[in-house]
């Protein structure tokens, strides 16, 4: 499996087999296990990183870089390039192809990955675009795996919010390769792309996996092992704040949502930032226009002994490690 995987870029899910993610998750467990124990790793001695962002972050930037020292590569961040302004894509990726590696792209644009792992001849991973969140799937299915007592073949996993955006694509595409029921809890609007649904159900019949898309919150709910949710506007959206709020406030996680699973081993899962509270800039500004203290989640939920949050939070680091380490 690993010599399968060396030389491949990571754009999306769609291009993994369901075997393939089973063998990244086992390796991130075992990078997870051995950076515990202290042990120093040289699987990326003498590469060079570059990862180049288009949108800000915290985990994804920082997982990346502790990701690389932890195995020995050099990493360089680049959020200031000529690509795109001075320089035409196809150009930009033929020159960073030769100075580095792997390269890593965080920004808006499926585009615009796709053609830098077409001209660079090194690996590419995407480290979130509008469409898709790979590297988030992947630490999302590790938390579930350490949290949940069950194979992912009996999981249901429930997306609270906007069914199409990058992180419930991914898990949806991740779902239905791994076996795992997965429902799209979704005001009719925000529900996912019909084309990437349909794909899905095909491979879904396969591993048994069902996927369900409803606006019924209690028939999502039921029998839940985790809900997921996220953030109302994503990065380049905020002039859609007050539609959003309207559209999604009905489906916030929050105690009553959670009492609907019947479940009491039920987890919450967010890829962060999250808006639970006043303590952010954003989330007061939507305070003071429109009186809200709390969004997607509550806070009471967020900092509950069910979230797993920051756990989430630190495996971006072990998947992401073991998807470098397994390309390069």
């Amino acid at each position: 499996m690993a010599s399968s995987l060396k030389g491949r870029n990571l754009l999306t899910l769609r291009d993994y087999t369901g075997e393939e993610i089973h063998y990244l998750l086992t390796y991130a467990e075992e990078l997870k296990e051995k950076k515990k124990q202290g042990m120093i790793g040289n699987t990326l001695q003498g590469k060079n990183i570059v990862l180049l962002f288009e949108k800000t972050s915290t985990r994804t930037r920082c997982a990346f870089e502790v990701a690389a020292y932890d195995e020995g590569a050099n990493v360089t961040f680049l959020s200031n390039s000529q690509m795109g302004k001075k320089e035409s894509l196809r150009d930009t990726a033929n020159v960073l192809g030769r100075f580095y590696d792997g390269i890593e792209f965080r920004g808006f644009k499926q585009e615009t990955v796709e053609a830098l792992a077409k001209y660079s001849g090194v690996p590419v991973w995407n480290g979130l675009t509008d469409l898709y969140h790979p590297t988030q799937a992947l630490a999302d299915f590790l938390t579930m795996k350490e949290h949940i007592d069950k194979p992912f073949e009996e999981m249901k996993l429930v997306y609270s919010g906007d069914g199409r955006n990058n992180v419930a694509n991914s898990l949806l595409i991740a779902s239905a390769k791994l076996g795992t029921d997965f429902v799209a809890l979704s005001p009719p609007e925000l529900m996912p792309d019909p084309i990437l649904v349909e794909e899905m159900q095909k491979i879904a019949k396969q591993t048994g996996s069902t996927l369900t898309l409803t606006s019924d919150i209690t028939e999502a709910m039921l029998h839940a092992d985790a809900v997921y949710t996220d953030i109302w506007v994503s990065m380049g959206e905020e002039a859609q704040i007050e539609e959003r709020i309207k559209l999604l406030a009905p489906y916030q996680v929050n105690g009553d949502m959670l009492a609907k699973a019947k479940n009491e081993h039920i987890i919450f899962l967010h890829c962060l930032p999250a808006f639970h509270d006043l303590n952010t800039e954003f989330g007061q500004m939507v305070y003071e226009k429109f009186g809200l203290k709390e969004m997607e989640v509550t806070d009471e939920v967020f900092y509950s002994s069910c979230s797993k949050v920051f756990d989430q939070a630190e495996n971006r680091m072990h998947t992401i490690k073991a998807v470098m380490c397994a390309t390069l």
